[in-house]
């Protein structure tokens, strides 16, 4: 829609109504505030919602990868062969050996349930990186070294240098009954995934040394799989699955995670579609200082068909005053929006500090920071749901501007 000198001049000058319509400027001016504050709150909701999702899943996969391969009975035994299986499948590219059982440890005389992983030395080593004391590379097979959570030694009170004892109850059978297994062990690294469970519970050493704490030999729990393509990762495995038929199950990280991914979905879901009637309101927002600017603007109409405006030059005229409103209020909404992102956690600092209460705590929100990932898809879908709606709302109140009868507007001026 291309306008003419003629044209824009006058939208330009309905944009900005003059002394005495305060009130149509005042309404003009809550359109663009309400278009601004729901595109504003639906980029930053979406980004959240988003980023919830993404750091969840990098953070779980990042330990657990994409899917696990588990015996039946938690043991299997010809796992090197399995493995090798595993590796040869179009679509895998990387897959390990992994140890976990839950067990008690104690220190100082605190007790708390952990969670024991043994871990080949490269997947030891990704964990470098989260490593917030200590030297992760001390955990070498038949040291008695280990690395612990942030939250978990928080919890018992440990620091590195200390000797933390983990218990196995299925210790060695004597004629008095079994004895549970104590050993001790060093305590090398403390480190911090982000998610909340995994810091309070999971206890890193070297897959033999777990071996040996367990009594199973050289055998092994499981083996953690990652593919290229994890939205994918249940086709790519469903070989795998049919070779170990009755030996072993294949877990995706879809199912094992399936309750709080699926809960992300809906609530991402739910949330845009509710949010989205903010901009449905903004639009009726729009249209009602279009319908007072229309009447208010009456006469001038009038007086501009006399002179030879067209009907669709007076619709160009009042679209584009409507349009510009909301596609201002689209813009500095996305503005203001990028800038809550950017600043979101000093936001929430602030009002926890002004509240007293704690936002965030990670025991609930399952991360340790607000996470936020814009997609520039759904940005773009905003704002083309913003700038349609506001579109939309100006066509009425335009076509009751070019439908005025100057003949009965000026009889009785």
């Amino acid at each position: 829609m291309i306008l003419s000198p003629f044209e824009w001049m006058i939208a330009k000058r309905y944009l900005l109504p003059g002394k005495g319509e305060a009130f149509i400027a005042l309404v003009a001016g809550i359109s663009v505030g309400v278009v601004m504050l729901s595109v504003a709150m639906l980029v930053v909701v979406m980004s959240v919602m988003n980023g919830f999702r993404a750091e969840l899943l990098d953070k779980i996969v990042g330990l657990n990868g994409h899917a696990i391969v588990q015996a039946y009975g938690g043991r299997l035994d010809d796992w090197e062969n399995v493995l090798q299986e595993v590796r040869k499948t179009p679509g895998v590219v990387e897959a390990s050996p992994l140890i976990e059982q839950p067990l008690l440890t104690t220190f100082n005389g605190r007790v708390e349930a952990i969670l024991v992983r043994g871990n080949t030395k490269q997947d030891i080593e990704k964990l470098g990186d989260k490593v917030l004391l200590g030297n992760i590379a001390e955990l070498q097979p038949g040291k008695g070294n280990v690395a612990i959570g942030s939250r978990l030694a928080q919890n018992i009170g440990a620091r590195v240098g200390d000797t933390i004892t983990i218990i196995n109850p299925a210790g060695r059978s004597t004629p008095f009954g079994t004895v549970p297994r104590q050993i001790g062990y060093h305590v090398s690294a403390i480190f911090e995934v982000g998610i909340y469970d995994y810091d309070q519970a999971f206890v890193v050493m070297p897959m033999q040394d777990a071996q040996t704490l367990l009594l199973i030999g050289d055998t092994v729990g499981m083996i953690e799989v990652k593919v290229d393509d994890p939205d994918n990762v249940g086709e790519i495995l469903a070989p795998v699955q049919e070779t170990l038929a009755g030996r072993a199950v294949v877990s995706d990280w879809k199912t094992i995670n399936a309750s709080l991914f699926e809960a992300l979905q809906v609530e991402r879901v739910a949330m845009f579609f509710a949010l989205s009637f903010m901009v449905l309101v903004a639009a009726f927002n729009i249209l009602s200082s279009l319908v007072m600017l229309v009447r208010a603007k009456t006469r001038d109409i009038a007086i501009m068909r006399t002179m030879g405006a067209t009907r669709r030059s007076l619709m160009k005229i009042f679209v584009t005053t409507g349009f510009t409103v909301g596609a201002i209020g689209t813009v500095a909404g996305l503005v203001f929006g990028f800038l809550v992102l950017f600043f979101r956690q000093q936001i929430v600092r602030v009002i926890e500090v002004v509240t007293g209460q704690n936002l965030w705590d990670p025991s609930i929100r399952f991360l340790s920071t607000l996470p936020a990932r814009t997609d520039p898809v759904e940005v773009t879908g905003i704002v083309l749901l913003a700038l349609t709606l506001s579109f939309l709302a100006t066509l009425y109140p335009a076509w009751k501007a070019a439908s005025t009868d100057p003949v009965q507007v000026l009889r009785y001026e």
